[in-house]
């Protein structure tokens, strides 16, 4: 039975004064740091499955790092000029810094947390330099304003920014025990548009609950600054270590042509199709997630001169 250190929760204040929840396990010293950037109106629970696989395979030999980003989960909620992926980025830069100061890193984002680590790499060169695998899963470097949700004709651009702002709405009118009482809008939301073939009950209970969660400026601030997102060339920082793009065939949201330019910008990298998986694919296929993540974690143990998990 792997042993880890006790999870323990930490906070941290942004450049801009925001207080960020971030929730450490493994040791200080351990070899290597694994950090998991969330998706947009979720919290750092979008990645469970993963943190448990993670640490049931390698216990003490990493160090996990989880954080609910600004204007989401436990974290303050963000003005909605505040609610930029460049402010993702520079908030990850800090974490890193205060969490895993020296040492190899692998870094995974799913959605706008693969974005937060193209935002990384432009601002901070020397953390990417440190990175020794990467996993962007169902995410894009850029084009997002051109997304019709799989709806045919201009009618998918409307109602792709029409969601944000009802949504937005709605946590305007009324409170959360009101929507947490009667969901339909957040349901109907998450299964149509979030979720491919698979829909795991609690999981998708889970998604609501996130999207319940999220402030207005949130959705509004994050959407807004989604519209304008174009980092392909962040991507080639990366360059030269092991990447790994991962997309659900059915992703409405970040669909597979996003995956393949990533992968273009990416000299090297390795791209996964998951059939008839969504945008939602560490809830969906969390064994899959968790074993590319496991791939790249045995990798950089390795160059590190530890033993893989399978030891």
């Amino acid at each position: 039975m792997p042993v880890t250190a006790t999870p323990a929760p930490h906070e941290l204040r942004t450049h801009d004064g925001l207080r960020l929840a971030v929730r450490v396990d493994g040791p200080a010293d351990a070899p290597l740091t694994v950090a998991l950037a969330h998706c947009w109106t979720a919290d750092r629970e979008d990645w469970h499955h993963q943190v448990h696989d993670l640490l049931a395979a390698y216990g003490g030999r990493i160090r996990l790092v989880t954080w609910d980003a600004r204007g989401h989960g436990d974290s303050d909620a963000a003005p909605v000029d505040a609610c930029t992926i460049e402010n993702l980025g520079r908030d990850m830069a800090a974490i890193l810094d205060a969490f895993a100061p020296s040492g190899p890193l692998v870094l995974a984002g799913h959605s706008i947390g693969g974005m937060t680590l193209m935002a990384l790499a432009e601002q901070r060169p020397d953390l990417a330099a440190r990175a020794d695998g990467v996993l962007f899963c169902a995410t894009a470097c850029g084009g997002l304003d051109a997304i019709t949700l799989g709806i045919p004709g201009a009618g998918g651009q409307r109602i792709r920014a029409q969601i944000p702002r009802m949504l937005a709405t709605r946590a305007r009118l009324l409170s959360r025990s009101k929507r947490r009482r009667t969901p339909l809008t957040e349901g109907a939301v998450v299964r149509r548009f979030l979720f491919g073939d698979l829909k795991p009950p609690r999981d998708v209970g889970l998604v609501i609950d996130q999207i319940i969660n999220c402030p207005p400026a949130t959705m509004e601030g994050f959407y807004r600054d989604l519209m304008r997102h174009d980092r392909a060339a962040a991507c080639g920082v990366y360059a030269g270590i092991p990447v790994t793009v991962v997309v659900g065939s059915a992703d409405r949201l970040t669909p597979r042509r996003f995956a393949r330019a990533i992968a273009e910008a990416s000299p090297g990298s390795r791209l996964l199709v998951v059939p008839g998986a969504g945008h939602m694919l560490p809830l969906e296929r969390p064994r899959v997630v968790s074993d590319l993540l496991g791939e790249l974690v045995d990798g950089a143990l390795a160059r590190a001169g530890q033993a893989p998990a399978s030891s």
